[in-house]
């Protein structure tokens, strides 16, 4: 056993038997929605035509489109990272990167269990003797500025969509409005988090930025040359969809709205579903690199401050 499944075994064993059957019942959750939503999509586009256009697609192309999807795991991290310091936790940015690849690891590996957010939260608890709380409500932040980027982002592209059923004005309207009372209900309830507000938001825009790349860098690879817009949009909308927590990294999810958003917006569904399953099966292999940092623990570890060396703003 590694010295990783001892820490996330020490972090688990107090579990009750209703905490332990609801991990086994939400596993199973996971696999059948997953499973089902994706039977669903490809009984409307079949696997052999997505099959098709993944094996003839244009392999720079796909490998830029990977380059691109890392990079928004770097801006992801590093706009974690900003969060982190907001509570006073002053993290090695290398360490910062390792942590947050086995925590997408994690995610793929155990969807019911501890999941990569749950270990990132244990470990540091464990190291730093930080509230649990902190630093949860660090990676709400983190997420919750995810949010806010897709919808800034949505409103850029509504506006290359003529065709778009409603008034620009109306979602350029919420998503104002609702940043004000965001940022000021933030500001007044936790201000602790806030230290590093617009920086981490800015990195945000980054993280989609570089997931669109990603989306464009696979229409590229099949010669597309229409509209890229549309595609775009009901990509951010699907995103949306996947946090959705019985699907395993947004799998079916994400395929189910894009499919659905493609009927509504003329698109091909062949491609729309090509383009979610893509970016699908690249994240679930970028997600896997964190598997270093389970097979080689000590190199995960390397760059942890010692508590003795780690110093809060808040002490």
């Amino acid at each position: 056993m590694t010295e990783i499944e001892d820490i996330v075994d020490e972090g688990t064993e107090h579990k009750t038997w209703k905490g332990k059957l609801w991990n086994v019942v939400k596993v199973i959750l996971i696999i059948v929605v997953t499973g089902g939503l994706l039977y669903w999509v490809f009984s409307k586009v079949p696997f052999a035509k997505i099959k098709f256009r993944l094996a003839h697609a244009n392999r720079a192309w796909l490998t830029a489109a990977i380059l691109c999807y890392v990079g928004s795991m770097l801006f992801s991290s590093w706009r974690l990272l900003s969060f982190f310091k907001s509570i006073g936790l002053k993290l090695d940015w290398r360490f910062n990167l390792r942590l947050y690849f086995l925590g997408l690891c994690y995610n793929v590996l155990l969807p019911g269990g501890i999941g990569g957010d749950g270990y990132k939260i244990y470990l540091l608890h464990k190291t730093y003797k930080l509230p649990t709380k902190k630093v949860f409500w660090a990676i709400l932040f983190d997420r919750l500025s995810g949010f806010w980027a897709i919808g800034a982002i949505v409103v850029g592209l509504i506006i290359l969509i003529p065709s778009f059923p409603y008034h620009l004005a109306i979602p350029l309207s919420i998503v104002s409005v609702g940043s004000v009372i965001y940022y000021f209900v933030a500001r007044k309830f936790f201000r602790d988090y806030t230290h590093n507000f617009f920086s981490g938001h800015l990195k945000a825009i980054g993280v989609q930025s570089m997931q669109l790349l990603t989306i464009i860098c696979l229409l590229l690879a099949q010669d597309f040359n229409g509209k890229f817009a549309p595609y775009l949009l009901s990509f951010l909308f699907s995103s949306l969809a996947a946090i959705i927590p019985f699907s395993l990294g947004g799998g079916g999810i994400r395929d189910a709205l894009f499919l659905t958003l493609a009927g509504q917006f003329n698109l091909d569904p062949g491609m729309a579903v090509y383009l979610s399953f893509g970016f699908y099966l690249i994240s679930i292999f970028v997600a896997l690199i964190g598997i270093y940092y389970v097979l080689r623990p000590s190199r995960l570890e390397k760059g942890l401050q010692k508590p003795s060396e780690f110093t809060s703003e808040n002490e």
